[in-house]
């Protein structure tokens, strides 16, 4: 019984650390794939087509929007980001994981696209903890630290829409525990029940 692959997607507050994780995850994980988002901005040097970036121009940006080919895009500095959806799923219906490093407002867009995907949440370890991680950029103002803590104790509430959280305590761990959801979640029985039953005749 072949499997399909896995879309995992990784959110979290800002200070949670949920880049490093994803970026130490990809070093160990050579054969997940990171999803490659599209832009409308320029490429900058050394950025490849479909390597960095698929670049695309507004106009095209704006087709893909009207005929639903993402799975979710926002619009930032004049700028369209989003995440094609053909390739995602192209991956995973050939039996590859994919990985999607994303903010929560696009990580609910993702869930009502594409169901199947895992939501998973990075927590810091303390509220403490995340005062030091932002605190510790030392190119904000108090008030914009406020800001920003306030925004992520407001998206830590959002926990309740992900089925799985790590506590980012010590990367390596969260790294392992990253790669145990998604074992148990390849061999998820709700996943495969309609191939089970097909292969077995019940």
């Amino acid at each position: 019984m072949k499997k399909k692959g896995l879309l995992i997607v990784l959110s979290g507050p800002s200070g949670s650390g949920k880049g490093t994780i994803c970026k130490r995850f990809l070093e160990k994980n050579e054969a997940v794939s990171l999803s490659v988002s599209a832009t409308t901005r320029k490429p900058r040097e050394g950025e490849e087509h479909g390597v960095h970036y698929f670049f695309k121009t507004k106009d095209e940006f704006v087709e893909m929007i009207e005929k639903n080919h993402l799975l979710e895009y926002v619009h930032v500095f004049d700028n369209y980001y989003g995440t094609p959806k053909d390739y995602v799923l192209k991956e995973i219906e050939l039996g590859r994981d994919v990985i999607l490093e994303i903010e929560i407002e696009g990580a609910a867009k993702v869930k009502e696209a594409y169901a199947d995907a895992v939501l998973v949440f990075v927590l810091p370890p303390s509220i403490e903890e995340l005062k030091r991680r932002i605190q510790g950029r030392g190119t904000e103002s108090m008030e914009q630290i406020e800001d920003r803590l306030g925004r992520s104790l407001k998206e830590i509430g959002c926990i309740t829409n992900y089925s799985y959280f790590i506590v980012n305590e010590d990367v390596d761990v969260a790294v392992r525990e990253l790669e145990a959801i998604m074992t148990a979640e390849k061999d998820n029985t709700r996943r495969y029940l309609c191939e089970i039953r097909k292969e077995f005749g019940l």
